[in-house]
Protein backbone atom coordinates (compact mmCIF):
# COMPACT_ATOMS: atom_id res chain seq x y z
CA UNK A 1 0.00 0.00 0.00
CA UNK A 2 2.44 2.42 0.88
CA UNK A 3 4.38 2.01 -2.90
CA UNK A 4 1.03 2.50 -4.33
CA UNK A 5 0.69 5.54 -2.44
CA UNK A 6 4.16 7.14 -3.91
CA UNK A 7 3.47 6.05 -7.22
CA UNK A 8 0.08 7.48 -7.15
CA UNK A 9 1.82 10.69 -5.44
CA UNK A 10 4.82 10.63 -8.15
CA UNK A 11 1.60 10.64 -11.08
CA UNK A 12 -0.04 13.32 -9.22
CA UNK A 13 2.65 15.96 -8.91
CA UNK A 14 3.86 15.32 -12.88
CA UNK A 15 0.78 15.96 -14.08
CA UNK A 16 0.11 18.97 -12.01
CA UNK A 17 3.16 20.13 -13.01
CA UNK A 18 2.69 19.76 -16.57
CA UNK A 19 -0.67 21.28 -16.22
CA UNK A 20 1.00 24.13 -14.42
CA UNK A 21 3.58 24.85 -17.26
CA UNK A 22 0.72 24.44 -19.93
CA UNK A 23 -0.89 27.59 -18.15
CA UNK A 24 2.24 29.23 -18.00
CA UNK A 25 2.69 29.04 -21.56
CA UNK A 26 -1.41 29.64 -22.62
CA UNK A 27 -1.16 32.71 -20.25
CA UNK A 28 2.32 33.66 -22.68
CA UNK A 29 -0.05 33.07 -26.14
CA UNK A 30 -2.72 34.81 -24.97
CA UNK A 31 -0.76 38.37 -23.84
CA UNK A 32 1.10 38.38 -27.46
CA UNK A 33 -2.37 37.63 -28.83
CA UNK A 34 -3.75 41.06 -27.24
CA UNK A 35 -0.51 43.13 -28.25
CA UNK A 36 -1.20 44.87 -31.68
CA UNK A 37 0.90 44.74 -34.42
CA UNK A 38 3.43 47.45 -33.52
CA UNK A 39 3.87 46.58 -30.52
CA UNK A 40 4.58 42.99 -31.72
CA UNK A 41 7.03 44.28 -34.63
CA UNK A 42 9.00 46.21 -31.82
CA UNK A 43 9.36 43.39 -29.82
CA UNK A 44 10.89 41.38 -32.15
CA UNK A 45 13.03 44.51 -33.61
CA UNK A 46 14.28 44.58 -30.36
CA UNK A 47 15.06 41.07 -29.51
CA UNK A 48 16.34 40.26 -33.16
CA UNK A 49 13.68 36.69 -32.43
CA UNK A 50 10.73 35.68 -34.22
CA UNK A 51 8.01 35.50 -31.73
CA UNK A 52 7.61 31.66 -31.25
CA UNK A 53 5.33 29.61 -29.06
CA UNK A 54 6.52 26.33 -28.66
CA UNK A 55 4.32 23.29 -27.50
CA UNK A 56 5.81 20.42 -25.34
CA UNK A 57 5.71 16.85 -26.17
CA UNK A 58 2.71 15.11 -24.13
CA UNK A 59 3.39 13.04 -20.93
CA UNK A 60 3.66 9.41 -21.46
CA UNK A 61 2.55 6.93 -19.08
CA UNK A 62 3.44 2.84 -19.42
CA UNK A 63 1.81 0.39 -16.96
CA UNK A 64 3.54 -2.72 -17.33
CA UNK A 65 2.65 -6.12 -15.59
CA UNK A 66 3.94 -9.41 -15.62
CA UNK A 67 3.44 -12.65 -13.91
CA UNK A 68 6.47 -15.04 -14.11
CA UNK A 69 6.48 -18.91 -12.88
CA UNK A 70 9.79 -21.70 -12.71
CA UNK A 71 10.15 -24.62 -11.77
CA UNK A 72 13.18 -27.29 -11.73
CA UNK A 73 15.21 -29.63 -9.33
CA UNK A 74 19.18 -28.08 -8.85
CA UNK A 75 18.38 -25.27 -6.26
CA UNK A 76 22.04 -23.20 -4.82
CA UNK A 77 20.13 -22.70 -1.58
CA UNK A 78 20.31 -26.83 -0.94
CA UNK A 79 23.41 -27.22 -2.77
CA UNK A 80 22.75 -27.79 -6.34
CA UNK A 81 19.49 -29.98 -5.90
CA UNK A 82 16.22 -29.54 -4.25
CA UNK A 83 13.33 -27.68 -5.57
CA UNK A 84 13.54 -24.45 -7.80
CA UNK A 85 9.88 -23.38 -7.30
CA UNK A 86 9.22 -19.69 -7.67
CA UNK A 87 6.26 -17.33 -9.16
CA UNK A 88 6.80 -13.39 -9.50
CA UNK A 89 4.13 -10.82 -9.70
CA UNK A 90 5.81 -7.75 -10.75
CA UNK A 91 3.76 -4.16 -11.55
CA UNK A 92 5.63 -1.38 -12.65
CA UNK A 93 4.94 2.29 -13.61
CA UNK A 94 7.08 4.29 -15.70
CA UNK A 95 6.31 8.03 -16.75
CA UNK A 96 7.71 10.53 -19.11
CA UNK A 97 7.48 14.37 -18.72
CA UNK A 98 9.03 17.44 -20.45
CA UNK A 99 9.86 19.91 -18.24
CA UNK A 100 10.61 22.59 -21.00
CA UNK A 101 11.23 21.92 -24.46
CA UNK A 102 14.78 21.09 -23.93
CA UNK A 103 14.48 19.09 -20.82
CA UNK A 104 12.42 15.70 -19.55
CA UNK A 105 11.93 13.75 -16.49
CA UNK A 106 11.22 10.14 -16.25
CA UNK A 107 10.62 8.29 -13.23
CA UNK A 108 9.75 4.55 -13.50
CA UNK A 109 8.81 2.57 -10.05
CA UNK A 110 7.51 -0.53 -9.30
CA UNK A 111 7.82 -3.48 -6.63
CA UNK A 112 8.36 -7.49 -7.18
CA UNK A 113 6.08 -10.05 -5.25
CA UNK A 114 7.54 -13.22 -4.90
CA UNK A 115 7.15 -16.72 -2.84
CA UNK A 116 10.16 -19.37 -3.59
CA UNK A 117 10.01 -22.72 -2.66
CA UNK A 118 14.00 -22.31 -2.95
CA UNK A 119 15.09 -19.32 -0.68
CA UNK A 120 12.22 -21.22 2.00
CA UNK A 121 14.94 -24.15 2.48
CA UNK A 122 17.17 -21.04 3.99
CA UNK A 123 15.55 -21.99 7.12
CA UNK A 124 14.53 -26.07 6.07
CA UNK A 125 11.15 -24.57 7.76
CA UNK A 126 8.21 -24.89 5.14
CA UNK A 127 6.22 -21.64 4.97
CA UNK A 128 8.77 -20.03 6.99
CA UNK A 129 9.44 -15.92 6.78
CA UNK A 130 12.06 -16.82 3.64
CA UNK A 131 9.33 -18.57 1.65
CA UNK A 132 7.85 -14.84 0.35
CA UNK A 133 9.19 -11.53 0.01
CA UNK A 134 8.48 -7.93 -1.73
CA UNK A 135 11.19 -5.66 -3.60
CA UNK A 136 10.81 -2.46 -4.35
CA UNK A 137 13.03 -0.31 -6.36
CA UNK A 138 12.83 3.29 -7.82
CA UNK A 139 14.69 5.35 -10.21
CA UNK A 140 14.44 9.20 -11.24
CA UNK A 141 16.52 11.03 -14.41
CA UNK A 142 16.83 13.91 -16.24
CA UNK A 143 17.68 14.50 -19.95
CA UNK A 144 18.66 18.02 -21.69
CA UNK A 145 18.64 17.95 -25.55
CA UNK A 146 20.06 21.11 -27.57
CA UNK A 147 18.60 23.26 -29.93
CA UNK A 148 18.61 21.18 -32.93
CA UNK A 149 18.04 17.83 -30.81
CA UNK A 150 21.49 16.25 -32.14
CA UNK A 151 22.88 16.15 -28.76
CA UNK A 152 21.51 14.92 -25.48
CA UNK A 153 22.67 14.82 -21.92
CA UNK A 154 21.12 12.30 -18.76
CA UNK A 155 21.74 11.98 -15.35
CA UNK A 156 19.49 9.15 -12.66
CA UNK A 157 19.37 7.86 -9.57
CA UNK A 158 17.29 5.24 -7.60
CA UNK A 159 17.04 2.93 -5.23
CA UNK A 160 16.33 -0.87 -4.91
CA UNK A 161 15.18 -2.85 -1.34
CA UNK A 162 14.85 -6.26 -0.36
CA UNK A 163 14.89 -8.46 2.79
CA UNK A 164 18.14 -9.28 2.58
CA UNK A 165 19.80 -6.26 0.77
CA UNK A 166 19.80 -2.75 -0.50
CA UNK A 167 21.03 -1.12 -3.65
CA UNK A 168 21.37 2.39 -4.61
CA UNK A 169 22.01 3.54 -8.38
CA UNK A 170 23.60 6.84 -10.23
CA UNK A 171 24.42 7.38 -13.45
CA UNK A 172 25.09 9.36 -16.19
CA UNK A 173 24.20 9.14 -20.44
CA UNK A 174 25.55 11.00 -23.91
CA UNK A 175 24.16 10.48 -27.07
CA UNK A 176 24.88 12.05 -30.37
CA UNK A 177 23.15 12.43 -33.14
CA UNK A 178 24.07 12.81 -37.15
CA UNK A 179 22.12 16.07 -38.56
CA UNK A 180 20.44 13.81 -41.03
CA UNK A 181 19.54 11.35 -37.69
CA UNK A 182 20.94 8.36 -39.95
CA UNK A 183 23.35 7.25 -36.79
CA UNK A 184 24.26 8.06 -33.59
CA UNK A 185 26.64 7.28 -30.51
CA UNK A 186 25.22 6.54 -27.38
CA UNK A 187 27.37 6.37 -23.99
CA UNK A 188 26.11 5.69 -20.36
CA UNK A 189 28.21 4.85 -16.84
CA UNK A 190 26.23 3.51 -13.84
CA UNK A 191 27.35 2.34 -10.51
CA UNK A 192 25.51 0.29 -7.98
CA UNK A 193 26.19 0.40 -4.45
CA UNK A 194 24.93 -2.41 -2.61
CA UNK A 195 24.71 -3.36 1.11
CA UNK A 196 23.92 -7.13 1.90
CA UNK A 197 21.90 -8.10 5.21
CA UNK A 198 23.83 -11.36 5.58
CA UNK A 199 21.51 -14.27 6.19
CA UNK A 200 23.41 -17.72 6.46
CA UNK A 201 21.71 -21.47 6.49
CA UNK A 202 20.55 -22.65 9.16
CA UNK A 203 22.26 -24.92 10.30
CA UNK A 204 26.18 -22.52 9.57
CA UNK A 205 24.43 -19.32 11.65
CA UNK A 206 26.61 -20.37 14.44
CA UNK A 207 29.66 -20.28 12.85
CA UNK A 208 30.71 -17.04 13.00
CA UNK A 209 31.36 -15.04 9.92
CA UNK A 210 31.51 -17.16 6.99
CA UNK A 211 31.96 -14.35 4.17
CA UNK A 212 34.28 -11.39 4.36
CA UNK A 213 32.18 -8.04 3.61
CA UNK A 214 28.76 -7.28 3.31
CA UNK A 215 29.06 -4.74 0.40
CA UNK A 216 29.00 -4.96 -3.26
CA UNK A 217 30.05 -2.51 -5.84
CA UNK A 218 29.21 -2.90 -9.33
CA UNK A 219 30.90 -0.28 -12.50
CA UNK A 220 29.01 -0.14 -15.71
CA UNK A 221 29.96 1.51 -19.14
CA UNK A 222 28.47 1.15 -22.47
CA UNK A 223 28.99 2.13 -26.12
CA UNK A 224 26.19 1.70 -28.71
CA UNK A 225 26.61 2.72 -32.58
CA UNK A 226 23.24 2.72 -34.14
CA UNK A 227 23.18 3.22 -38.33
CA UNK A 228 20.61 3.18 -40.99
CA UNK A 229 22.05 1.40 -44.03
CA UNK A 230 19.24 1.94 -46.30
CA UNK A 231 15.55 2.28 -46.40
CA UNK A 232 15.35 -1.30 -45.22
CA UNK A 233 18.19 -2.12 -42.95
CA UNK A 234 19.25 -0.41 -39.77
CA UNK A 235 22.06 -2.18 -37.64
CA UNK A 236 23.71 -1.38 -34.13
CA UNK A 237 26.87 -2.46 -32.37
CA UNK A 238 27.09 -2.64 -28.36
CA UNK A 239 30.00 -2.70 -26.46
CA UNK A 240 30.28 -2.88 -22.49
CA UNK A 241 31.86 -3.08 -19.94
CA UNK A 242 31.35 -4.42 -15.82
CA UNK A 243 33.23 -4.47 -13.42
CA UNK A 244 32.30 -5.66 -9.25
CA UNK A 245 33.75 -6.28 -6.05
CA UNK A 246 32.92 -7.21 -2.46
CA UNK A 247 30.79 -9.39 -1.90
CA UNK A 248 29.58 -11.69 -5.33
CA UNK A 249 28.63 -14.92 -3.70
CA UNK A 250 25.27 -15.78 -2.28
CA UNK A 251 25.63 -16.16 1.81
CA UNK A 252 22.60 -18.39 1.97
CA UNK A 253 23.84 -20.89 -1.07
CA UNK A 254 24.97 -24.30 0.27
CA UNK A 255 27.70 -26.61 -1.41
CA UNK A 256 28.17 -29.98 -0.29
CA UNK A 257 31.72 -31.75 -0.85
CA UNK A 258 32.84 -35.03 -1.46
CA UNK A 259 34.82 -35.40 1.57
CA UNK A 260 32.14 -34.39 4.21
CA UNK A 261 28.26 -34.57 4.34
CA UNK A 262 28.45 -30.86 6.04
CA UNK A 263 27.67 -28.22 4.24
CA UNK A 264 29.63 -24.97 3.62
CA UNK A 265 28.73 -21.66 2.55
CA UNK A 266 29.27 -20.76 -1.22
CA UNK A 267 32.64 -18.77 -1.99
CA UNK A 268 33.49 -16.83 -5.02
CA UNK A 269 36.28 -14.12 -5.70
CA UNK A 270 35.52 -10.62 -4.32
CA UNK A 271 36.15 -9.03 -8.24
CA UNK A 272 34.56 -9.92 -11.59
CA UNK A 273 35.14 -8.76 -15.18
CA UNK A 274 32.00 -8.98 -17.56
CA UNK A 275 32.45 -7.72 -21.48
CA UNK A 276 29.60 -8.51 -23.46
CA UNK A 277 29.45 -7.97 -27.22
CA UNK A 278 25.91 -7.10 -29.61
CA UNK A 279 25.23 -7.23 -32.69
CA UNK A 280 21.84 -5.97 -33.64
CA UNK A 281 20.18 -6.06 -37.50
CA UNK A 282 16.33 -4.56 -38.24
CA UNK A 283 15.36 -5.81 -41.88
CA UNK A 284 12.24 -4.48 -43.50
CA UNK A 285 11.11 -6.89 -45.96
CA UNK A 286 7.90 -5.19 -47.05
CA UNK A 287 4.97 -3.33 -44.98
CA UNK A 288 3.89 -5.99 -43.00
CA UNK A 289 6.71 -8.07 -41.82
CA UNK A 290 9.74 -7.32 -40.37
CA UNK A 291 12.88 -8.98 -38.71
CA UNK A 292 14.27 -7.85 -35.65
CA UNK A 293 17.70 -9.92 -35.20
CA UNK A 294 20.15 -9.77 -32.25
CA UNK A 295 23.56 -11.41 -31.72
CA UNK A 296 25.40 -11.50 -28.05
CA UNK A 297 28.87 -12.50 -27.31
CA UNK A 298 29.49 -12.42 -23.50
CA UNK A 299 33.01 -13.06 -21.30
CA UNK A 300 34.14 -13.17 -17.71
CA UNK A 301 36.92 -13.25 -15.68
CA UNK A 302 35.65 -16.33 -13.92
CA UNK A 303 35.48 -18.39 -17.36
CA UNK A 304 32.19 -18.35 -18.56
CA UNK A 305 31.81 -17.82 -22.37
CA UNK A 306 28.67 -17.62 -24.17
CA UNK A 307 26.98 -16.60 -26.91
CA UNK A 308 23.51 -15.68 -27.55
CA UNK A 309 21.22 -15.12 -30.47
CA UNK A 310 16.91 -13.88 -30.95
CA UNK A 311 14.81 -13.37 -33.87
CA UNK A 312 11.46 -11.66 -33.65
CA UNK A 313 9.25 -11.51 -36.59
CA UNK A 314 7.05 -8.39 -36.36
CA UNK A 315 3.72 -9.10 -38.77
CA UNK A 316 0.87 -6.54 -39.29
CA UNK A 317 -2.61 -7.81 -39.73
CA UNK A 318 -3.77 -4.51 -40.10
CA UNK A 319 -2.91 -0.77 -40.04
CA UNK A 320 -3.50 -1.03 -35.97
CA UNK A 321 -2.84 -4.51 -35.07
CA UNK A 322 0.66 -6.99 -35.33
CA UNK A 323 1.76 -10.34 -33.90
CA UNK A 324 5.21 -11.08 -33.07
CA UNK A 325 6.35 -14.72 -32.84
CA UNK A 326 10.15 -14.37 -31.31
CA UNK A 327 12.71 -16.69 -30.48
CA UNK A 328 15.79 -16.04 -28.08
CA UNK A 329 18.91 -19.27 -28.03
CA UNK A 330 21.47 -19.01 -25.28
CA UNK A 331 24.53 -21.26 -24.68
CA UNK A 332 27.46 -20.80 -22.03
CA UNK A 333 30.29 -22.73 -20.37
CA UNK A 334 30.91 -23.46 -17.05
CA UNK A 335 32.40 -21.12 -14.64
CA UNK A 336 35.86 -21.95 -13.36
CA UNK A 337 34.16 -22.17 -9.49
CA UNK A 338 31.19 -24.60 -10.67
CA UNK A 339 30.76 -28.37 -10.13
CA UNK A 340 27.26 -29.82 -9.37
CA UNK A 341 26.22 -31.68 -5.70
CA UNK A 342 28.93 -33.66 -3.88
CA UNK A 343 31.71 -33.31 -6.24
CA UNK A 344 33.59 -30.14 -5.02
CA UNK A 345 36.96 -31.26 -3.15
CA UNK A 346 37.41 -29.24 0.31
CA UNK A 347 40.89 -28.10 -0.51
CA UNK A 348 38.59 -26.03 -3.34
CA UNK A 349 39.40 -22.01 -2.41
CA UNK A 350 36.46 -21.18 -4.70
CA UNK A 351 33.40 -23.20 -4.87
CA UNK A 352 29.81 -22.83 -6.27
CA UNK A 353 26.41 -25.32 -7.71
CA UNK A 354 24.91 -23.05 -8.64
CA UNK A 355 23.17 -23.97 -12.49
CA UNK A 356 23.53 -20.15 -13.56
CA UNK A 357 27.00 -20.52 -13.66
CA UNK A 358 27.29 -24.20 -14.93
CA UNK A 359 27.68 -25.05 -18.14
CA UNK A 360 24.42 -24.88 -20.42
CA UNK A 361 22.17 -24.14 -23.22
CA UNK A 362 18.40 -22.21 -23.15
CA UNK A 363 15.34 -21.88 -25.42
CA UNK A 364 13.01 -18.78 -24.93
CA UNK A 365 10.39 -18.71 -27.50
CA UNK A 366 6.88 -17.28 -27.43
CA UNK A 367 4.03 -14.81 -29.05
CA UNK A 368 3.51 -11.14 -28.83
CA UNK A 369 0.34 -9.24 -29.99
CA UNK A 370 0.01 -5.28 -29.65
CA UNK A 371 -3.19 -2.75 -30.97
CA UNK A 372 -1.93 0.48 -31.44
CA UNK A 373 -4.68 2.81 -33.26
CA UNK A 374 -3.28 5.74 -34.55
CA UNK A 375 -5.45 7.94 -32.73
CA UNK A 376 -5.83 5.74 -29.44
CA UNK A 377 -8.05 3.39 -28.38
CA UNK A 378 -10.04 5.77 -26.05
CA UNK A 379 -9.67 8.84 -24.06
CA UNK A 380 -10.76 10.42 -20.68
CA UNK A 381 -10.79 13.75 -19.57
CA UNK A 382 -9.08 14.24 -16.05
CA UNK A 383 -10.93 15.96 -13.96
CA UNK A 384 -9.88 19.41 -12.20
CA UNK A 385 -8.02 19.73 -15.34
CA UNK A 386 -9.31 21.53 -18.24
CA UNK A 387 -9.21 20.59 -21.82
CA UNK A 388 -6.57 17.47 -20.84
CA UNK A 389 -7.49 14.29 -21.89
CA UNK A 390 -5.68 11.15 -20.86
CA UNK A 391 -5.26 8.71 -24.00
CA UNK A 392 -4.78 5.11 -24.15
CA UNK A 393 -2.40 4.71 -26.62
CA UNK A 394 -1.90 1.32 -27.07
CA UNK A 395 -2.08 -2.44 -25.44
CA UNK A 396 0.73 -5.17 -25.61
CA UNK A 397 0.71 -8.78 -24.28
CA UNK A 398 2.92 -10.85 -24.52
CA UNK A 399 3.69 -15.15 -23.37
CA UNK A 400 6.59 -16.42 -23.53
CA UNK A 401 8.14 -19.88 -22.66
CA UNK A 402 11.67 -20.57 -21.45
CA UNK A 403 13.50 -24.23 -21.13
CA UNK A 404 16.70 -24.89 -19.59
CA UNK A 405 18.98 -27.61 -20.10
CA UNK A 406 19.68 -28.04 -16.41
CA UNK A 407 16.07 -29.04 -16.49
CA UNK A 408 14.52 -25.67 -15.64
CA UNK A 409 11.46 -24.48 -16.74
CA UNK A 410 9.58 -21.35 -17.13
CA UNK A 411 6.85 -19.13 -18.11
CA UNK A 412 5.94 -15.45 -17.80
CA UNK A 413 3.01 -13.60 -19.12
CA UNK A 414 3.38 -9.67 -19.70
CA UNK A 415 1.19 -6.85 -20.53
CA UNK A 416 1.84 -3.14 -21.16
CA UNK A 417 -0.96 -0.13 -21.60
CA UNK A 418 0.79 2.92 -23.21
CA UNK A 419 -0.94 6.06 -22.31
CA UNK A 420 -0.28 9.88 -22.96
CA UNK A 421 -1.70 13.25 -21.43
Amino acid sequence: MRMQLIKYNIIIAILLFYYCNTNAQDGERNMFQKMGDKARDRVNRDTGKVDEIRKLDPVEIDFLMSYYQQDGDKSPVTGGIGTEKLSDITPKIIVSAPLNPKMKLSVDAGLDYYTSASTDNIDNNVSSASLHDVRTHANVGVTRTNEDKSTSYGLKAGVSSEYDYFSTIIGASFTKTSKNGNCSLGLSAQAFFDRWYIIYPVELRDQGPLVPTDKRRSYNFSMTYSQVLNKRMQASISLEGVYMNGLLSTPFHRVYFQEQNQAKVEQLPDTRLKVPVGLRFNYYMNDYIMARTYYRYYWDSWGVKAHTASLELPVKINRFFSVYPFYRYHTQTAADYYKPYKEHSVNDKFYTSDTDLAALNSHTFGLGFRYSPANGISRMKIPFVRNRLLVLKGIDVRYGHYRRSTGLNGHIISAGLNFEF
